[in-house]
């Protein structure tokens, strides 16, 4: 099975609405890097893998300050596969990095595609990179079948919006409303809409995140999608020293 097709089964075969899990690399400790993501992967049906980086135009003050902090702890992109390479089983639960675009054109596509193969990532999610630019990197993934999640918002034009669930592998990655990641405002009061029409044309699970604190969310958006991606709140339980574990285990309705 190629790495796309584990994140489309592996959310499709969850028993209720999947889950999606992201944590920042290295953080709160590098060193616990491996056991926590294994905590995440036995409680969640996905995981996204924070790549850190100095400009995170997307993500509130949570990513922004673990990602700070990982950096100055030395978590790059080449840690990142390392990391990953060093795991003594990569178990069933898929994958993902989620990166801006500088840290993977300074490694080189080619290249990440090869490496992230070897280590076990199944797919990418590139927040800053346009769907009509996105041809590069895909080419080099798609040599080895890795995933391109692609991105939408509430502001997507429809006739965007299909071509961009077409071009979709793995998820589509439905952005629940406009602004950064980890505030806690709430949902547009026409987010039951707006993932319908994610559903209707894409041809992979719909998997809707930003914003998603706590067990009610959870089950609101589980009614409307095929998996609700938890970011944020993960990465401050974290903080608090809480097991991710039972922490994402009791966000599931």
């Amino acid at each position: 099975m190629l790495p796309r097709e584990a994140i489309k089964c592996a959310l499709q075969n969850a028993e209720r609405s999947a889950l999606v899990a992201f944590l920042t690399a290295g953080y709160p400790e590098p060193k616990n890097f491996l056991n926590v993501l294994n905590d995440v992967s036995e409680a969640a049906d996905a995981v996204e893998i924070g790549v850190p980086f100095s400009d995170p135009m997307a993500d509130g003050v949570t990513i922004q300050r673990s990602s700070q902090a990982a950096i100055e702890h030395g978590v790059s992109l080449g840690w990142i596969l390392d990391q990953l390479g060093n795991r003594r089983t990569q178990g069933n639960t898929p994958i993902l990095l989620m990166s801006y675009l500088n840290p993977l054109l300074a490694f080189g596509f080619d290249e990440l595609a090869s490496r992230a193969l070897q280590v076990g990532v199944s797919g990418f999610i590139v927040p800053d990179l346009p769907y009509e630019e996105s041809a590069p990197l895909k080419t080099s993934l798609d040599s080895v079948g890795i995933a391109l999640v692609q991105l939408v918002t509430p502001a997507t034009p429809s006739n965007r919006l299909g071509k961009i669930c077409e071009a979709s592998e793995g998820f589509v990655y439905a952005v629940t409303r406009t602004g950064i990641t980890g505030t806690k405002t709430q949902f547009p009061t026409d987010l039951a809409a707006y993932l319908a029409a994610v559903k209707e044309v894409a041809k992979v699970p719909v998997c809707a995140g930003f914003g998603v604190r706590n067990r009610e969310q959870v089950r609101m958006i589980s009614e409307h999608a095929d998996g609700v991606i938890v970011g944020s709140a993960l990465v401050e339980a974290l903080e608090r020293g809480e097991s991710p574990g039972a922490f994402l285990r009791g966000l599931r309705p």
